[in-house]
């Protein structure tokens, strides 16, 4: 019988989700001045080279751990097979770009609110994996299926609902998901 053994299937992935609970840690210990000050993006001045910083490490801080738990769920859900088709290089490029896209956004258009967390990363893994069954030429179905449910749902909560929730981080991510996923494929076919 062969030896079974743990392996860090996705290193991209799990090391983002390593990164994201040591954060979160941090915050416990300063009492969350950590994630205000490094981890959360916000309309700060231009001056400040944190906030330039903070559009990209805003997806590591979260509010608390079922935040930090929820997202944490999907990306290990979904992050290891779009690892594992994409590559690493490709996974870690998506959630830095998902990051500033979602975080420049933010503080042009949204000045008064603050955003963190991996929200918007997890939409674009939810929507790039709709991308899996992809054939040149062809727009998958399971694409547009997902594209409506998950993005036209943060659509309908963005108007009905007045949470701490950040809609427009998922819609976003989500876009950014469908516009790297159609790059992929289309170099791909």
């Amino acid at each position: 019988m062969k030896k079974l053994k743990i392996t860090y299937n996705a290193p991209a992935v799990l090391t983002f989700v390593l990164l994201c609970v040591l954060v979160q840690i941090i915050s416990m210990v300063t009492g969350g001045a950590s994630t205000r000050l490094l981890f959360t993006t916000y309309h700060s001045s231009l001056k400040n080279p944190l906030t330039y910083m903070r559009f990209f490490t805003h997806i590591f801080g979260h509010s608390g751990w079922e935040h930090l738990f929820g997202n944490a769920a999907y990306l290990l859900l979904l992050g290891p097979m779009l690892e594992e088709k994409y590559g690493s290089k490709v996974i870690i490029e998506t959630m830095f770009i998902t990051a500033a896209v979602t975080g420049i956004i933010n503080y042009i258009f949204f000045p008064n609110v603050a955003l963190c967390g991996a929200s918007g990363v997890v939409f674009a893994f939810i929507i790039l994996a709709s991308f899996t069954g992809f054939r040149g030429g062809e727009i998958p179905l399971t694409f547009i299926l997902v594209a409506v449910i998950y993005i036209g749902q943060q659509v309908v909560q963005g108007i009905t609902v007045n949470d701490n929730v950040s809609q427009m981080a998922h819609i976003i991510g989500g876009c950014t998901g469908a516009f790297i996923g159609f790059l992929l494929n289309k170099k791909r076919h």
